[in-house]
Parts: C-alpha cells; structure tokens; sequence
C-alpha cells in the first residue's frame, strides 16, 4: 500500500488541502462534471461507475484509503468524469485543486516523488488490463491473470474473479472446473495455483 500523499505535507502545506465527509451512497461527482481537483480518500470505500443501457451499474475502480481519483483528468483536454464518484461506504476524501497541486509538486519533493510513483503504478495497471483484455481467448487471459499474481491467486468468489478478467461468470466458472479437471491448476477453497508440468 502506498503511502498517503496528505501525510507527506508539512504543516504550513496542509492548507492545500480540503476535506469533505461523504455519507454511504453520496455522490462527490458526477459522470461527466469537469475534474477540478484530484481525490485522496483518507477513509472508506469510494467507486467511480456508471450505469449501462439496462440500468446495471458497472464499476470502473473501487477506491480504498491512500488510492487517489482525477489525477488523470485534471490536466487532460477532456477533463470530464467517467462516471459518478460515489461512497460504497461513508468516506472521507482530502481535495487539492489544480492550482494547490501544481505549488505541492513543485515545492514538495518527497510530495512530488510518491505523486509520480502513482502515476507510474497506474500505467503499469492500465497496461497490464489492456495486455489481458488483447487476449480474446478466455483460458489465454485467465493464465495471463494468474501469470500476474505469480501464478497464485487469491480471490473471494468467481463473481469477483470473473468482473477482474472482464469474463462471463458462466465462462470463468466452466474454464475453471476444465483446467482443474485437466490438471493445469489447483483449487482450494480461495486460492488457485498454477500446477508445474
């Protein structure tokens, strides 16, 4: 886990920084209002969806303490919410504008490092997804998924599992049952390990 970006401000810096409490289910932003500032979530569970042609919410990112939101919009040409950020459970969120932001990063080196750090892991992240979604092929991208995680994953269900692969429930839950039985992995209880041929 990273460290939060707020702890890395001195004292005279803090009031670069304001924090709003968000109760469960309240909306911050919503899909398509103009990034002004990035995110800190200090406390709770934060999401950034929308909602399909039929009214299912589809969930984009699940925020957590120290994960930040709006960094890459705030200086974008199109700097426009994907989709609404909302409290999974009451939240509390440190907002830096674009202007305070700008100060911090080119005052605060420490600051300004971890910042990059961010940036840097969400590149590797968003690379990593793009990677696994060119694989069309569902055994392909769940070997690769597993590859990832050092060929040992931990999940909580396949539900989960199979939002993380951007699989068919049914798919990742018949792929599954077929490499077990065909001996490519092990399976207990929540924990799936590559098997060596």
């Amino acid at each position: 886990m990273s460290e939060n970006l707020i702890y890395l401000l001195s004292k005279d810096e803090q009031r670069y920084y304001h924090l709003v409490t968000l109760k469960k289910g309240e909306i911050l932003y919503h899909e398509d209002d103009v990034c002004r500032e990035i995110g800190i979530v200090m406390e709770g569970e934060i999401s950034i969806s929308s909602y399909s042609y039929h009214g299912e919410e589809i969930i984009y990112n699940l925020l957590k303490e120290n994960d930040i939101f709006g960094n890459n919009l705030l200086f974008s040409s199109n700097p426009h919410y994907l989709g609404n950020i909302l409290a999974k459970k009451s939240a509390k969120v440190a907002l830096i504008d674009e202007k305070s932001l700008l100060f911090l990063l080119q005052n605060n080196q420490n600051f300004l490092m971890h910042y990059l750090n961010i940036q840097s892991d969400f590149s590797k992240r968003l690379n990593s997804t793009i990677k696994l979604l060119s694989f069309a092929n569902a055994e392909e991208r769940f070997l690769y998924y597993l590859f990832l995680h050092n060929n040992q994953l931990i999940y909580t269900n396949v539900t989960s599992l199979s939002k993380a692969l951007f699989l068919q429930r049914e798919t990742l839950s018949r792929l599954l049952t077929r490499l077990v039985q065909e001996n490519k992995i092990k399976r207990n209880r929540h924990l799936i390990t590559l098997m060596k041929n």
